[in-house]
């Protein structure tokens, strides 16, 4: 991990981060998400204004495939390209927004649109990882319940001692042999994975163009298709913790977790 001064001296570089927010209106468990209203303001709005908040990004866009969303960001004075419905992923999308955006940046963040309370820090910490040599990047927490250590739903990261990613799964990585499993946390450090993603940008051209792969068509993770195509992933450790809108009934847990920050 990399100490403040290291922090401010990346930023006091000349690496352009252009920050994009995809943002479909179509989701079977939550139609039009983006547009849901949290306290005043709608979800893609909040997202937007914290992404704006850190320093080390150049620009923030919104990339939709809906004229409402659209119009809803350019009425609060975001900046917004409208991205084809048929892309598989937040990924793809943000490549074509990179494309239409009309800027060269050295480097793209992929800042989900169902965070509104992503924290500034979170983009900051990754955009210290970036450099010459750093083509992919991303966010891990370390896991401190039981709970989250063997959710399914909760993928999981190996990294060797550079902090390049090994593995992303599903399943709990190190298995723990001799010990139940009610020791592993008091015996092993496990981390989970922050959505959260760096592109170098000519790195994004490349990946955006790959097949998809067998190790992600099992696991369903889209950045085991980086890896098996002998990408790097670089990882970097976040104290703070990601609280992604799913289902409506999200958006009272997250109110009532995250209400005094509004």
């Amino acid at each position: 991990m990399k100490s403040k001064t290291e922090n401010r001296e990346i930023y006091n570089r000349e690496i352009s981060i252009l920050g994009i927010i995809p943002a479909r209106y179509a989701s079977t468990r939550f139609p039009a998400k983006a547009l849901a209203d949290i306290a005043g303001k709608s979800m893609i709005q909040r997202t937007y204004e914290q992404a704006m908040k850190a320093r080390s990004l150049s620009a923030v866009i919104v990339a939709t495939d809906d004229e409402r969303i659209f119009e809803h960001v350019q009425s609060f004075g975001g900046e917004v390209v409208m991205t084809s419905a048929e892309h598989q992923s937040g990924t793809d999308r943000c490549f074509e927004a990179y494309l239409k955006c009309g800027k060269k940046f050295d480097y793209v963040i992929n800042i989900q649109g169902d965070e509104p309370f992503i924290q500034p820090e979170q983009i900051d910490i990754l955009s210290a990882c970036l450099g010459e040599v750093t083509g992919l990047a991303t966010l891990i927490k370390k896991i401190d319940d039981l709970e989250t250590l063997f959710n399914p739903n909760t993928p999981k990261v190996v990294f060797d001692n550079q902090y390049n990613a090994i593995y992303f799964t599903r399943q709990t990585v190190p298995y723990l042999r001799g010990s139940e499993k009610e020791e592993w946390l008091s015996k092993q450090d496990y981390f989970k994975h922050i959505g959260i993603y760096a592109y170098r940008s000519d790195v994004l051209a490349k990946i955006t163009s790959l097949p998809q792969a067998e190790l992600e068509k099992a696991e369903s993770l889209e950045q085991l298709r980086w890896l098996e195509n002998g990408f790097k992933i670089k990882v970097a450790i976040t104290e703070y913790d990601s609280f992604g809108i799913d289902l409506p009934e999200d958006l009272e847990s997250a109110l009532r977790k995250f209400g005094e920050f509004l």
